[in-house]
């Protein structure tokens, strides 16, 4: 079995995470240039899949009364009744982890023994130890140290027997790309303030505000340009530029925040610092990167004022708000050939001082090189830190809840071009998750405990806090040696016979407020992966998408007894799914012909699931001549207001443009389309009373939302 590039992204991106990129490759130019690339990149790849494609959405929620599943007269159990055995199994901790068949029981191979083996054992719960000193966290450095040079020498042999072969064979990778975010209950829908009058930035989170590139207040529109930020009055029909924050050439501004009359600005900043010294003739030094948290007060737009700010090391990640309270999010790369005096190279600094050990969390494995640091100060007194914590172990992805930050760091093992840090085996059979549990509250950061699960996850809408327990959806890569499907040095790995290949399959796994398992389903969706998910209260939705082998649709809730609830085959895929009021739930993804081997453009479709056990697309729109939305990979991009019955997003094609739709009894209807130029792939748009903003690069064009006919534009 090949990796299919989804698979592949998971382990690439999550594996360069161990290599620091140069300052100059941080701009978000170079990103959008990237993204670009890998867009085209992965049309082409749709358009090479041979099988008939399909997505599955897989519905979890509470019991629901009867028996009865989708039957298609195969001579078999029903998926819903198989999947229900396997819930049922899984729960009880027996040895049947994957729904199996009658016909497909007797032939359960090694690998799906040994699968069944594990999920007989709960996953370990430990509790986060803090560094003794910075000797202890040196150890670390030093051990990941040794692992690297080794896997070099590794490679170095198989380079020298390949080439005595006389050449490279050919082998495959996988990788993932993580991003985004959830809400937490089946009434969260955007943050946008139909009756606030104006519009938010699309949220994680309920009731935790986020940092975005445009922000309005109802009366200002506050815009991240390059290295400045715009402030632009918006309380007449005519547009009024008002002022531009500009910050020094090393900072490359992230994103913004505003409340009330604060914004904060994050951005990235780099520092050259001379380690040489001229008399004994050595020249050498280091470039340092800090993420930066400064506020300002704009209580006069005109004049906005810097009041403080909070620094500390490494490449900005996020931010979350929450009261008033601000949570700093950045990732700092340690240098694993640092000397054991060198502290500067492994330990990172917060306001210019290394964060003391006591506040450094350590990792479940046995190396480490990366650092999540976390910072918290308040809005009200921006310049002084309230706490700080660094969680030592290989980075990774952040789901904040109301309650809890959880930092999920990916682990593919000892395999692959390099691998990550954080406590991965040669002998680890398939790709793993560390989930490292963080409370706050109110500027407070306390440890809570770590465990780790089998199985990465796609990105953080596959996890989600609800009422203590946290629920997550992953898929579970082979990595065994023997299963033809591991990643191979540089392409040098012989090809496994294709019968002995183990294939992906998907897990979800319900934890308490420990951490401690309450239940789980394995072994759904052979062959698949997830692609988007979304938790709404007791309901879990989850596409997957398929290559060769049959769609699977599940459905689990009820913490101790998940339960299978119902299954929907249809072409193409989700990417990223909202609810959408009562019995309604929005996806936007992929459409695909019946035969699978073309993409027919991005699609957007309006599932009715007032019954989770007959989940059904009720409309479909699909845009032509398109292959890509922002919305795939950012779901800050999306404008979506329930209440004002408006979903707008960017699409990339043949052109690139801003639509937006809305929905009714005749389906899909756009309301709104405007093309833009290559530079406006940041597009934004936000409504202030009754007009419409549309940002695009350094442009801005408000439009009247009853006929959306055009008002006015400015350029900055």
């Amino acid at each position: 079995m090949s990796m299919d590039e989804k698979d592949l992204k998971k382990l690439v991106e999550a594996q360069s995470e161990n290599i620091k990129i140069p300052d100059s490759l941080e701009p978000e130019q170079m990103e959008h240039l990237l993204e670009s690339r890998a867009r085209k990149k992965r049309n082409r790849y749709y358009g090479k899949i041979a099988a008939a494609a399909a997505c599955g959405l897989l519905v979890i929620g509470t019991a629901v009364a009867g028996t009865g599943g989708f039957d298609f007269s195969t001579g078999t159990k029903s998926d819903k009744q198989e999947l229900q055995m396997a819930a049922d199994s899984g729960a009880a901790g027996s040895a049947e982890g994957a729904a199996e068949s009658p016909a497909d029981s007797s032939k359960s191979s090694a690998a799906g023994e040994q699968d069944s083996a594990r999920a007989r054992e709960p996953f370990e719960v430990t509790d986060i130890k803090t560094a003794k000193n910075y000797d202890e966290v040196y150890e670390y450095i030093e051990a990941e140290n040794k692992r690297i040079q080794e896997m070099q020498s590794t490679a170095e042999e198989y380079a020298v027997m390949d080439s005595a072969d006389g050449g490279m064979s050919g082998g495959t990778a996988k990788m993932e790309s993580s991003a985004a975010d959830t809400a937490a209950s089946d009434d969260m829908a955007m943050e946008s303030g139909g009756a606030s009058g104006y519009s938010d930035t699309n949220i994680r989170e309920e009731g935790v505000g986020e940092a975005d590139i445009v922000k309005t207040d109802g009366k200002r529109l506050y815009i991240v340009n390059n290295q400045q930020i715009q402030i632009v009055g918006i309380e007449k029909e005519e547009m009024e530029h008002l002022s531009t924050i500009r910050l020094d050439q090393e900072c490359y501004v992230s994103e913004i925040f505003v409340k009330g009359d604060r914004l904060i600005a994050v951005y990235s900043q780099s520092e050259y610092r001379d380690q040489g010294d001229v008399s004994t003739g050595e020249y050498g030094g280091r470039y340092l990167q800090y993420a930066v948290a400064e506020t300002f007060d704009i209580s006069k737009p005109g004049k906005p004022k810097s009041i403080g700010k909070i620094s500390q090391s490494g490449n900005y990640n996020t931010m979350r708000v929450s009261g008033d309270y601000v949570y700093l999010f950045s990732d700092f790369y340690a240098e694993i050939y640092s000397s054991r005096t060198d502290r500067d190279g492994y330990i990172p600094t917060v306001q210019g001082k290394r964060i003391e050990s006591g506040d450094i969390l350590m990792p479940m494995g046995a190396q480490a090189e990366k650092y999540t640091i976390i910072s918290a100060f308040s809005i009200k007194d921006p310049e002084k830190k309230v706490d700080t914590k660094a969680v030592f172990g290989s980075a990774g992805m952040c789901y904040v809840s109301r309650e809890n930050i959880y930092i999920c760091e990916s682990d593919y093992g000892n395999y692959g071009i390099m691998p990550l840090a954080g406590g991965g085996s040669s002998r680890q059979d398939v790709s793993r998750t560390c989930i490292r549990k963080i409370s706050y509250k109110d500027g407070k950061l306390a440890a809570v405990g770590q465990t780790e699960v089998d199985g990465t996850l796609n990105d953080s809408f596959s996890i989600d806090e609800y009422e203590g327990n946290l629920r997550l959806v992953v898929t579970v890569t082979p990595l065994s040696s023997d299963n033809g499907i591991e990643p191979r040095l540089f392409g040098l790995a012989e090809e496994a016979e294709p019968e002995q290949a183990a294939k992906d399959t998907n897990s979800l796994y319900i934890l308490d407020e420990n951490l401690e398992e309450l239940s789980r389903i394995e072994g759904l969706a052979e062959d698949e992966t997830v692609y988007s998910a979304r938790f709404m209260g007791d309901i879990g939705y989850f596409v997957t998408f398929r290559q060769m082998d049959p769609l699977f649709s599940v459905d689990l809730s009820d913490p101790e007894h998940p339960e299978i609830l119902g299954k929907l085959k249809i072409p193409g895929f989700s990417e990223y799914l909202h609810p959408y009021g009562e019995g309604k739930l929005l996806g936007i993804g992929m459409d695909v012909d019946e035969t699978g081997t073309v993409t027919e453009g991005v699609k957007i479709s309006m599932f009715d699931i007032s019954d989770p056990e007959n989940v059904t697309e009720t409309e479909k729109y699909v845009l032509e001549n398109t292959y890509s939305s922002d919305v795939f990979y950012d779901y800050k991009a999306a404008f979506v207001d329930v209440e004002k019955n408006l979903i707008g997003f960017r699409v990339d094609g043949d052109v690139m443009r801003y639509v937006i739709f809305t929905y009714g009894e005749n389906g899909f209807e756009c309301l709104f389309e405007r093309e833009l130029s290559g530079y406006a792939w940041n597009a934004r748009a936000v409504y202030s009373g009754s007009r419409l903003y549309l940002v695009a690069g350094n442009t801005i064009e408000s439009y009247d939302m009853k006929n959306y006919k055009k008002i006015d534009d400015i350029v900055l």
